[in-house]
This record gives C-alpha cells, structure tokens and sequence, in this order.
C-alpha cells in the first residue's frame, strides 16, 4: 500500500493516458494513481481498465457521467483518497506538462521537507519555466498569477499551477463541497484557502512542458472565471 496518490482527471487523453500512466508507476518511489474520467468518448477509460488488469491495487478508475470540469473531478478525487486513507494526494496533469519525474520532488518537500503543500511551481522567483507556449499564452499564465498575489495577497509565485501535493490533513480541513469554482480558478481557491489556514505551501521549481498530443481544456469561459472569480473570492467572506 502506497501513502501517496497521484489523482490524473481525464476527457479524451487517448493519446496520452497509457505513457503517463507508466511513466508514473516508473518513479523511484511507489505511487498509486487514481483516473477520473469524464466520459471521454475517446475510449480513455477503457484503456485505463485494460491496464487495471496489469496494475491491480494500484491502479484505479472513476468514471463520471459528463463533463462537469477540472475542479469538481478533483473533488471527487480527494474525497475518494481520504476515503481510502492516503496521507498524500497529488494532482497532476495527463498530458505531460507535469513531468512525472518531479512527482518524486513535490513529495519529498511534504514528506521530508516540513511543507503541509508543495506546490510545481513554474514561476518561482520569477524565473520562467515554461516550454512550447507562444508568447500570447505565456504572457497570460505569468501575470494572471500576478495578479492573482496581487489581489489576494497570497506569497506565492504560481498561483494557478496544477501540480500540486496536498497533506491529508489540509484536505480534511477545506471543506471540499464549499469550494466554488470549477475550471482554472479552482487551483487558485485551493492555495487561497490552505494559506487562509495557516498551512505551509512551498514551491518546487519545475519546468512545464505545452502538450504534444491531445487538445488542450483551456477556453475564455475558464479564463473570465479566474480572472472575476479572484476578486470575489478575496473580499467576500467565503466558507473556509
């Protein structure tokens, strides 16, 4: 039995589900990993089942009935690891702009180094880590996080980054139901409120990598609800 869960939220990764899913399993330290998938009509799903079969007990599937977003698949997969009593949970992306091999640092900043969240963060220090975005997308990302510290007040660099290690015990003290938003704002929610508690978010300098394969989930839809989503969230006295 692991301690640590890698949660990977999936809508027609077809191309890229089975080489994250072993590239994971590939890592020093032994990680189980949890799919949430959303219905893809891909067939996404049914090759994470057939490779069940090669990794049982640690490999698992949930399926949803539709496309309901990045933060409530993430919900669901919190609940389903405290369920299952891991004491460390990991998002991460299917596409490989997480490089998998960083799995290991982000625990180790948790598990050894003190930090109740770790966080990949591709802006530490300002330095810009970033790899195949053109300029319009880079300029976006780099200074909604700006942004997002400037109207928040949060200390950290990579407010929106989605790699991310969480504590079972800060996930057990955010009331997931409570969390609001859906898309691109849900990470910046989820560090808001860890800081809010007092919890000791470190960031891990990682280098992120635009995806190959696949077609990428950004839209203005995501875009608008982070960058109104941060304001409200800062001066409206959310549920913690």
């Amino acid at each position: 039995m692991s301690d640590a869960l890698v949660i990977i939220p999936t809508y027609n990764e077809k191309e890229n589900i089975e080489a994250i899913i072993r590239a994971t399993f590939n890592q020093k330290k032994e990680f189980h990993i949890l799919i949430v998938d959303d219905n893809s009509p891909d067939g996404t799903s049914e090759i994470v089942t057939n490779l069940i079969n090669e990794f049982p007990n640690q490999l698992f599937l949930e399926k949803r009935l539709g496309k309901n977003g990045l933060g409530t698949a993430y919900i669901h997969g919190f609940k389903w690891a405290l369920a299952k009593k891991y004491e460390y949970i990991i998002e991460m992306d299917a596409d490989f702009s997480h490089n998998p091999k960083d799995l290991v640092r982000l625990y180790d900043a948790c598990h050894k180094d003190g930090a109740d969240v770790s966080v990949g963060s591709r802006y530490v220090n300002n330095q810009v880590n970033v790899v195949n975005w053109d300029i319009k997308r880079l300029l976006l990302s780099y200074f909604a996080s700006k942004y997002v510290r400037f109207i928040t007040r949060i200390p950290l660099f990579d407010t929106t980054a989605g790699f991310v290690c969480w504590k079972r015990k800060v996930l057990e003290t955010i009331v997931l139901d409570k969390i609001k938003f859906v898309g691109y704002a849900f990470q910046i929610e989820m560090k808001f409120k860890a800081w809010k508690h007092k919890f000791n978010i470190k960031e891990v300098s990682v280098v992120f990598t635009d995806r190959d394969l696949g077609t990428s989930k950004m839209s203005g839809n995501i875009i608008s609800e982070a960058l109104f989503g941060v304001i409200k969230m800062r001066f409206s006295k959310l549920p913690k």
